[in-house]
């Protein structure tokens, strides 16, 4: 029964290694919802799914889609829900202030960000909750200040952008619910004051592509704005903190190694994306739908089946990466997928990039003995139907 048990953040099921090495890697499979999926598990295979315009995520959020389980909730105004034209429009629209050089730019306001929180780190010490003292506040004031939320908000904020992407199907999704209400909520007053008084932020510049040009309907902008925030930052504190979790606890020796080469530390960001599974179900959080009749893998696949792209287990694949299954902060060919492939690559790969770098090299140089404050099989954890969830990551350091 899919989703497999056995997942954790130090890596996805056992069962995907065993259907890498099936004849077939691509099969179909029961699942949580009632319905069978297709599974795709090897990286080539992955690669050419995420390419693919024939498996669709819009089709996967229509009334009639096959539902494989879980709750997450997405609306077809999501940039995450489209295809093709309605997706390249949207994202047009947000590319130029997530490419390489706009991103670099922002590296002296994030690195100030980060020396700021670590300082009040080493003042709190010498024991702190590095989740709440690093990992949540650090993307959520880059994204907030992108868009142009107030930063006397972004506290609040950040609980209802935490519901929203902390989905658990076991609570039915109500808080994921609540939260996008909020969220929602929130943005349509965001937006009327900034139509009021326009700011240097994207959001702002979203506005003025809606009046200008009509190229957002007011749904769309809305939908666009708090999905962005909830991406934006949820996704990077998760991925930091059991980074950390991987290096102090799991792997001391390639922290050890990053205290002594801290120029390592951006060659080591690739591995822990490739190595540290975010992912709670192995898959990038969201089914696909086929609309047309295919193969891939060697399998056929009908129009109406659902697929589902296991990404964790594409990153384990021992055809593309050597001895897998280690972490090697010094690993040289490390092309993983961990940010997607195709039109749905993630958009923010770049900052996400920079914010784990800054976090890592302020951490190994300012506090490098680090180490768990509490046995790491008391660390509290949510496990919801996107990502292995730290909410709390006790440390210390010193004597």
């Amino acid at each position: 029964m899919f989703p497999f048990p056995g997942s954790s953040y130090q890596g996805p099921a056992p069962q995907y290694a065993e259907l890498r090495r099936c004849p077939q890697s691509v099969v179909k499979v029961p699942t949580a919802g009632g319905v069978d999926t297709w599974l795709v598990t090897r990286y080539e295979d992955v690669r050419e799914a995420f390419a693919d315009p024939r498996i669709s995520r819009a089709a996967a959020c229509g009334e009639a889609a096959p539902r494989v389980g879980g709750s997450m909730h997405t609306t077809p105004e999501m940039i995450i829900s489209m295809d093709s034209v309605e997706h390249s429009r949207l994202r047009k629209l947000v590319a130029g202030a997530f490419t390489v050089r706009r991103v670099e730019q922002m590296r002296p306001r994030i690195k100030a960000v980060v020396d700021e929180l670590l300082d009040e780190m080493a003042e709190k010490g010498p024991t702190v909750d590095l989740v709440q003292q690093l990992a949540l506040p650090l993307p959520l004031t880059v994204i907030g200040e992108l868009l142009g939320v107030p930063r006397q908000d972004l506290q609040t904020f950040e609980r209802w952008a935490r519901a929203f992407a902390t989905v658990d199907d076991r609570a039915g999704g109500a808080a994921s619910l609540e939260g996008l209400a909020k969220l929602s909520e929130y943005i349509v007053g965001l937006v009327a004051d900034k139509r009021a008084k326009p700011t240097d932020d994207m959001l702002s510049e979203l506005i003025a592509a809606r009046d200008d040009n009509d190229r957002l309907s007011e749904q769309e902008l809305v939908t666009f704005g708090f999905t962005l925030i909830g991406a934006g930052f949820d996704t990077t504190a998760n991925q930091l903190a059991n980074s950390v979790l991987a290096l102090v606890s799991d792997h001391r020796d390639q922290w050890d190694l990053l205290v002594e080469q801290p120029e390592r530390i951006p060659v080591a960001v690739e591995e822990l994306l490739r190595h540290v599974n975010l992912f709670a179900t192995d898959t990038t959080g969201f089914p696909r739908v086929a609309i047309e009749d295919l193969e891939l893998g060697g399998a056929k696949i009908s129009a109406g089946d659902a697929v589902v792209i296991a990404l964790a287990s594409a990153n384990r694949d021992d055809a593309v990466f050597e001895e897998p299954d280690r972490l090697d902060v010094t690993r040289g060919h490390n092309p993983h997928i961990s940010f997607g492939h195709g039109i749905h690559h993630c958009l923010g790969k770049s900052l996400g990039r920079l914010e784990m770098q800054l976090a890592l090299e302020g951490l190994v140089q300012r506090f490098p003995d680090l180490r768990l404050a509490v046995p790491a099989s008391e660390l509290p954890w949510h496990i919801g139907e996107i990502n292995h969830t730290l909410t709390s990551l006790p440390v210390t350091w010193g004597s």
